[in-house]
């Protein structure tokens, strides 16, 4: 059975436009009810002319505030009935440095407490449930989560924390219907980088559209993967995890962090990549 079914309720954050528009058509074809959450108004608007129907609702939250959480909850079981498909994506790519408080607080509130507040509105409820129906929680990482390249600390952090708590909630709804997935999507076209919704600019041949996301999201939620990372036109799935293991191997072999990035190893990282399989 899955969780992609007519009937059934999915609630999207950062649903209207890139990836999570992407999913929400995803689910509109499946005939699902879907919940679409932005603080964009102009592309929630977008993407209700888009999903035209009585079964799309479109909901303007910010979701680093827990009160609003609470009124969007109540709101979509008052329309839909309880949420079958969770999908925590919302998410933002600011850059700043140290010192800068407003960079770190709309970074990790929007990136990790989007989530924090996503899980504790809803995770009770997919708790308590009981028969044999399927339900998801899909929450958006991201690779600077796990590589952790230089240049954008508070983003990698988020990420890395967001990570850490999809594991965890994997763990703990292990015996019940409810499948948890981590999303980390490769190089995609979407708002970060220049795809706004009514934008004409051109998709880099290095990226994937975010149906291909979607798409391959749906896929290895059916084979049952917790780990979905996707590739994308310019790096390979080969690519992705020789880049981790030699992440991990600086903790494990005591290098010091970010050793891809140090001139002093730059070499050796570079042979290392090409010599090893996985």
């Amino acid at each position: 059975m899955s969780v992609f079914k007519a009937g059934n309720t999915a609630l999207i954050t950062g649903g209207a436009s890139g990836i999570g528009l992407a999913v929400a058509q995803l689910c509109f074809k499946h005939s699902m009810r879907v919940a679409i959450v932005d603080r964009n108004t102009d592309t929630l608007s977008r993407a209700k002319k888009t999903l035209s129907s009585s079964d799309v609702e479109t909901y303007e939250v910010d979701v680093s505030k827990s009160s609003e959480w609470k009124t969007l909850r109540e709101s979509v079981l008052k329309k839909f009935g309880p949420v079958d498909f969770l999908m925590l994506n919302a998410g933002i790519g600011a850059k700043g440095t140290w010192g800068d408080e407003d960079y770190f607080a709309k970074i990790m509130g929007t990136n990790l407490f989007g989530v924090i507040n996503g899980l504790n509105a809803f995770v009770p409820e997919f708790q308590k449930r009981s028969g044999d129906k399927p339900s998801s929680i899909v929450i958006t990482g991201s690779k600077q989560g796990i590589t952790n390249p230089p240049g954008n600390a508070a983003y990698n952090a988020s990420k890395s924390a967001v990570k850490t708590l999809a594991e965890h909630l994997s763990f703990d709804l292990k015996d019940t219907k409810t499948s948890v997935h981590l999303l980390v999507p490769g190089w995609t076209f979407t708002g970060l980088s220049g795809n706004v919704p009514g934008s004409t600019t051109t998709k880099p041949v290095g990226a994937w559209e975010p149906s291909q996301v979607a798409d391959y999201m749906y896929k290895k939620i059916f084979d049952g993967k917790f780990y979905i990372i996707c590739p994308d036109n310019d790096v390979t799935e080969e690519t992705d995890k020789k880049r981790m293991l030699w992440t991990a191997g600086d903790l494990v072999q005591g290098r010091p962090p970010l050793t891809r990035w140090r001139p002093e190893f730059k070499e050796e990282a570079e042979e290392w990549m090409k010599k090893q399989s996985v």
